[in-house]
């Protein structure tokens, strides 16, 4: 299988136990490259924790997490850290350094995993901040003077600051508006198609789902519950799914 063509995420039976609760159950996909894919399920059903597993900061009970061939708790430190420069991560705030410009916050991978001269940073960091849809300006001020969205968008400049081939983001949408959240839906597609990126996300935005994604995995009882485009995983005959979709329509005012 050529590089282009293997997965770039593999999960392998991953079994997630606390104590004497069963979270995961043997859960398993994989993703290709270059798609933008989103896990939804309820609460308890271990979205977030999957996520930290895949990225190596929680390790599963069983199973096995590959990322770029990798796998997560198998590899030697070496090899953890040479992939870990080829993905990127966003978590739910942001989670910027509140004692840093935003352009210290974006400059942070590239001082810690490169040694390129400070110009080379300097106009790297400016190309992600335009890359993320934020002027340039926006780097000389601190995370506390940006809205929710210009928030998110530095910590998505920060992510994609070593040129990642993956990207992953938790709840990217969440405490936004309407109209930010969905300029922020069509900066993430931008990164799939625009950048190559293959993005893994955890949402419980609809219209994120039904405007930008190209797959939806479903987390219940333990297990990938369905897999698909948005409209095959619709079409699933479960109550749960049914559920999800119809409270979050009338939620949004679609409903009749």
């Amino acid at each position: 299988m050529s590089e282009a063509a293997a997965p770039v995420i593999e999960v392998d039976g991953v079994v997630t136990r606390f104590g004497d609760h069963c979270i995961h159950d043997g859960v398993s996909f994989s993703v290709g490259r270059g798609s933008l894919v989103a896990l939804i399920g309820g609460s308890g059903t271990g979205k977030s924790v999957l996520l930290r597993e895949m990225i190596g900061l929680q390790r599963p009970s069983a199973g096995s997490l590959r990322l770029l061939g990798t796998d997560m708790w198998a590899a030697e430190p070496e090899a953890l850290d040479a992939v870990r420069r080829r993905f990127g991560m966003m978590f739910q705030d942001g989670a910027l350094f509140s004692s840093l410009t935003v352009a210290q916050n974006v400059a942070v991978p590239l001082h810690e995993h490169t040694r390129l001269p400070a110009a080379t940073i300097d106009a790297l960091v400016a190309l992600r901040l335009l890359q993320a849809g934020l002027p340039v300006a926006t780097g000389s001020r601190m995370p506390n003077e940006l809205s929710g969205g210009m928030r998110k968008r530095a910590a998505i400049a920060r992510a994609i600051a070593l040129e990642p081939e993956i990207l992953f983001l938790d709840e990217p949408t969440a405490g936004l508006d309407p109209i930010t959240a969905r300029g922020f839906d069509r900066l993430v597609r931008s990164l799939v198609d625009d950048l190559g990126i293959t993005v893994f996300l955890v949402t419980h935005d609809l219209d994120t789902l039904l405007g930008v994604v190209d797959r939806l995995i479903v987390l219940a009882r333990g297990s990938v519950l369905a897999d698909g485009s948005v409209a095959e995983v619709m079409a699933t005959d479960d109550d749960w799914v049914r559920d999800y979709f119809s409270v979050r329509r009338m939620v949004a005012g679609d409903a009749p």
